[in-house]
């Protein structure tokens, strides 16, 4: 890339060189000047100079300018409130304008000291007021969702709110609702706020008008410590604060790294942090007792029935991982199994092609790409939320965004993303007619996104190989994104197969020796539940009670993930620290596992060491040549009657969700996706129930209609799907 063209700016007397049409804030913060602002917000899109607080004076222009709508010109000179007399006069004029109505509330607000408005004022208000008259007042706190409660006598119209509703997560739910004086903030038509990112507004609010309701009068800023840590609820792995009082985690904020998530949080990731005060969560270890269930035992006699039941089974053991074991608690486990126990069989919930690291780069480089091409049945919000995201933004900066799912902007068949690869890679006459524009499109293409949202055993094997036949035939910078399924799926991988030599031996057909369950969101996946079946002894580690832990014979508490330290590695390859916000009830699992490894002869650190930094760089990429076998094209599932059922699993979906009350109205609801035509043929309008049945199973859900949905296809989340096959039928409820 060329250089940028250099201008010449002044700013409070001091000259400067930056690069033409940078932001005049970014400008003079970069010569120590700091220009007050509220609603600017670079991540928001262009600035909308909605709150003034920042005006300055130009010289040559008769009235003080918005400095956040100017950019750097050559020959600009520009004066601060701490050069001008009129510049300080217009922004004590703005300070008192917000005022004027804003309720002096602030040893009871939430957002009083971390409050912008509070600090600006202390620092260029005008230390008095002229207003004597009673302030205007509305009802509060008005709950736009079960998460957020909205005070509108705080709010100052900055509508950075708004304008993240619009701009970034494109949902179009926040909106500004009549004129003027009469302005308020409100959610469409009065709906809940009900989308992945809502909680975003929180931290975007310069003042106490949005506030959490699940943090509201709950900790004041003085009481509370903030721990960096990082996200370990989905695979992208978001650095944030998570902020402690009295020993239990009260909030998570958004800790920005640009190249990751760009400051961006989930609703899983910013308010499912409650379930670690569930009242059923196992805080001491289980022991089986014939005929009367399970009873609370000390940690030795736990350990002891575990070294026994592992030591019986001794070359018969698998593991279940959950993917959401630190590298360093995986690495302890596949040691235990490899090298105590002589047992190489192991349950991954995902599987990496080390080749495929010759096409990585940060998330940041969605955004910049030509085209971006989204293949496989999961939607990407509900797999890595925060890449759909970037996907929205490499959109908006001009990119061919191009889906390809049952539901995408080219609709395919379910279970055909490694078809399309091959097609794609191949071209020529093997491309199907719907996929020709697309493969044209990434022809002509120099940067180019790939982003594969899909169970794969081979490890992202089919999308590696189009990769790298758009490198080396059309020369394109590829950057590639496999969304693993589990938030640590890469990193746990990568220690199993670092343990002993070769990957896993397949897990055997009959009776196992023992099962291992590392988790609870193990313990939830139906593999494991036939396992357990099997298995003469089982050896779980969990939080919360389940199938499993039903059929296990020693459960040992388990923790989440901020209440551990360690490494996790996210999509991209990039290894980052985990660090421990809070104690757990007990021991962790690398301590469990140390004092596992003693009694079976085997040294385990009981900590995790300090490795990768707080905020990680991604990892160099491998040379480009790597061995590419062909990949093994299936030949899809057979056409019978009734409608193809597509599974997906829910963002809000899981143990953690599932014990935190405010976020029960962000879980799926009963009801299936149907193609438009496939409604009109039975008759079926939206919002009508449904009989849906498959497999002797039968359950009534609510339609709903999808012009883009592939015909033949349905759409049902894993938690209202249990006991449907592969094809369903639907029909009228009644009917």
């Amino acid at each position: 890339m060329s250089a940028p063209e250099l201008v010449t700016v002044t700013v409070d007397g001091q000259e400067l060189q930056v690069p033409k049409g940078q932001g005049m804030v970014e400008t003079a913060l970069a010569a120590g000047i700091e220009i007050p602002v509220f609603c600017y917000e670079p991540r928001l899109g262009p600035p909308v100079g909605a709150c003034r607080m920042c005006l300055c004076e130009v010289e040559g222009l008769p009235k003080l300018q918005a400095a956040c709508t100017l950019t750097a010109q050559d020959g600009l000179v520009l004066r601060t409130a701490r050069t001008s007399e009129k510049a300080a006069e217009g922004q004590d004029a703005i300070l008192e304008f917000i005022l004027l109505n804003h309720p002096l509330d602030c040893p009871d607000c939430d957002k009083g000291g971390e409050c912008p408005l509070q600090d600006l004022t202390f620092r260029f208000g005008p230390g008095s007021t002229r207003m004597h008259f009673p302030k205007r007042t509305f009802d509060k706190p008005i709950p736009i969702s079960p998460l957020i409660a909205l005070d509108r006598e705080r709010c100052i119209l900055c509508y950075r709110c708004t304008r993240f509703s619009e701009n970034v997560a494109e949902d179009g739910q926040l909106v500004a609702v009549n004129r003027g004086a009469q302005s308020v903030i409100a959610t469409f038509q009065d709906e809940p706020y009900r989308a992945h990112f809502s909680g975003n507004v929180l931290e975007l609010c310069p003042v106490g008008a949005l506030t959490s309701t699940t943090y509201r009068f709950r900790a004041r800023p003085w009481e509370i410590q903030n721990v960096p840590t990082v996200c370990g609820l989905c695979p992208v792995g978001c650095n944030v604060w998570a902020t402690t009082r009295e020993g239990t985690v009260a909030r998570i904020l958004s800790r920005n790294h640009p190249d990751v998530h760009e400051g961006w949080l989930c609703d899983k990731g910013r308010f499912a942090h409650d379930h670690l005060r569930a009242p059923d969560r196992i805080r001491a270890p289980l022991l089986r007792v014939r005929r009367r269930g399970f009873e609370e035992v000390s940690e030795d006699a736990a350990l002891d029935a575990a070294a026994e039941g592992l030591r019986a089974a001794e070359g018969s053991v698998v593991v279940a991982f959950s993917g959401a074991e630190t590298v360093e608690q995986a690495g302890a486990l596949a040691r235990l199994a490899r090298e105590a126990l002589g047992s190489h069989s192991a349950l991954l919930p995902d599987d990496w092609d080390p080749g495929l690291d010759a096409f990585r780069a940060p998330l940041a480089a969605i955004r910049d790409a030509e085209v971006c091409l989204v293949l496989g049945d999961d939607p990407v919000v509900e797999r890595a939320p925060i890449v759909d995201l970037w996907l929205r933004s490499a959109r908006r900066a001009g990119a061919e965004v191009v889906t390809l799912n049952p539901g995408g902007s080219v609709p395919v068949a379910p279970g055909t993303a490694a078809q399309v690869c091959a097609a794609l890679r191949e071209g020529g006459k093997r491309v199907p007619k719907e996929l020709r524009a697309t493969s044209e499109s990434l022809k002509g293409a120099k940067r180019v996104a790939l982003v594969w949202s899909q169970d794969d055993e081979t490890g992202g094997r089919h999308v590696g190989a189009l990769a790298n036949e758009l490198h080396e035939s059309g020369g394109a910078d590829v950057a590639l994104y496999v969304l693993p399924r589990a938030p640590n799926g890469r990193g746990v991988a990568a220690a199993w197969h670092a343990v002993g030599e070769g990957g896993s031996d397949p897990i055997p057909e009959d009776e196992i020796g023992a099962l291992v369950v590392s988790g609870d969101e193990a313990a939830s996946d139906p593999r494991v539940r036939e396992l357990a079946a099997r298995a003469r002894f089982v050896l779980t580690t969990a939080m919360y009670q389940s199938e499993v832990t039903a059929w296990s014979h020693v459960v040992l508490p388990g923790t989440g993930y901020l209440e551990r330290d360690g490494t996790f590695v996210n999509l991209e390859g990039r290894p980052q620290r985990v660090r421990r916000a809070v104690a757990p009830p007990g021991p962790d699992e690398l301590e469990w596992l140390s004092r596992l490894g003693e009694r079976l002869g085997l040294d385990i650190a009981p900590w995790a060491a300090p490795g990768a930094p707080e905020q990680a760089e991604l990892p160099p990429a491998d040379e480009f040549a790597w061995s590419q076998p062909d990949p093994q094209v299936s030949a899809g599932k057979a056409a019978g009657p009734g409608l193809e059922l597509v599974r997906f699993r829910p963002l809000f979906s899981g143990t953690a969700v599932e014990r935190v009350p405010q976020l029960a109205f962000q879980r799926p609801a009963p009801e299936v996706e149907l193609a438009w035509d496939d409604a009109q043929t039975r008759g079926i309008a939206a919002g009508e129930t449904v009989a849906v049945s498959s497999n002797g199973t039968s359950r009534e859900l609510r339609a709903r209609l999808n012009r883009r949905l592939r015909t033949g296809v349905v759409r049902i989340a894993d938690e209202h799907a249990e006991g449907f096959e592969d094809r369903v039928q639907v029909a009228k409820a009644g009917a």
